[in-house]
């Protein structure tokens, strides 16, 4: 891994009103841009607002028109963008889809793999865990739900990953965002020694839904780098820092400061777990 600088951004992001989100992450990443970004991410189905019962009306094909945009934003600014949005599956249910756009006009997709009891109605599950190429570093990405599933941040460390992006559409009724992210997210991050960047929508998703908000970056020891917890849209732009990461994934330290736990796994113990 090289040092590379990412953001995070928390934004509202209204059901069905695609051309005044899209116009947000276009801005957003300009002002990232501005504050030498080279990845930004965005939280969960950003694009379309988050909400369930009718999301399947809205959902739109990728490649098609939203993710488009998102790949002019990609080319003009130089960030790599990570967007969230409803993918049409061709069936009643769509796919909650976080959008991967280059700046060399490349679009890679990951779709949600765990959903949430309330979702399991409206949406359709995924069966691929992959891991993408970013400048300076490699990343995976978990959508809200998936965060709480040890197993799927375990498979994206080994396959490579550096960075977990885990962007959610929290509501303000579930609580305080940071109290229960620090239960969980800083496991992950320690436990399979890379850095965790999530971000959370913001104000009215809809008449019914508000959002909390919330952004933390915890790097590879499960310490928070940097936070933004302010119940508003806001950019965190975090510098993250290779040595840590590298020293414990090259293994260039013989002290158990720095060891790399997946290195002493025994799969054949964990058979239970199937």
């Amino acid at each position: 891994m090289n040092d590379v600088t990412i953001a995070l951004a928390q934004v509202e992001a209204r059901f069905g009103q695609v051309e005044q989100n899209l116009a947000k992450i276009r801005d957003f990443t300009r002002e990232a841009a501005s504050k030498g970004t080279n990845i930004i991410c965005f939280p969960e189905l950003c694009v379309h607002g988050y909400q369930r019962e009718n999301v399947h009306r809205i959902a739109e094909p990728v490649p098609g028109s939203s993710s488009d945009f998102i790949i002019s934003t990609a080319k003009e600014t130089g960030v790599v963008v990570l967007a969230g949005m409803a993918e049409d599956s061709g069936e009643d249910k769509p796919f909650n889809t976080h959008v991967i756009a280059y700046p060399d006009g490349m679009l890679q997709k990951y779709r949600k793999t765990h959903l949430g009891k309330s979702e399991e109605a409206y949406f359709s599950p995924a069966s691929v865990l992959p891991v993408y190429s970013g400048p300076g570093a490699s990343f995976g990405i978990e959508i809200c739900w998936e965060m709480h599933f040890p197993e799927i941040s375990t498979i994206l460390s080994i396959k490579g990953a550096e960075i977990i992006f885990a962007p959610h559409a929290s509501p303000i009724m579930v609580g305080d965002r940071k109290e229960i992210w620090l239960k969980y997210l800083s496991a992950r991050a320690y436990d399979n020694s890379a850095f965790v960047a999530a971000c959370n929508l913001t104000g009215k998703g809809d008449e019914k839904q508000n959002f909390c908000g919330g952004a933390l970056v915890i790097d590879p020891k499960g310490n928070v780098v940097s936070e933004a917890f302010n119940e508003r849209e806001e950019l965190l732009v975090t510098r993250l820092d290779s040595g840590l990461l590298n020293k414990i994934r090259c293994q260039e330290s013989r002290s158990m400061r720095h060891s790399f736990f997946l290195n002493a796994r025994r799969p054949e113990l964990y058979g239970e777990l199937l």
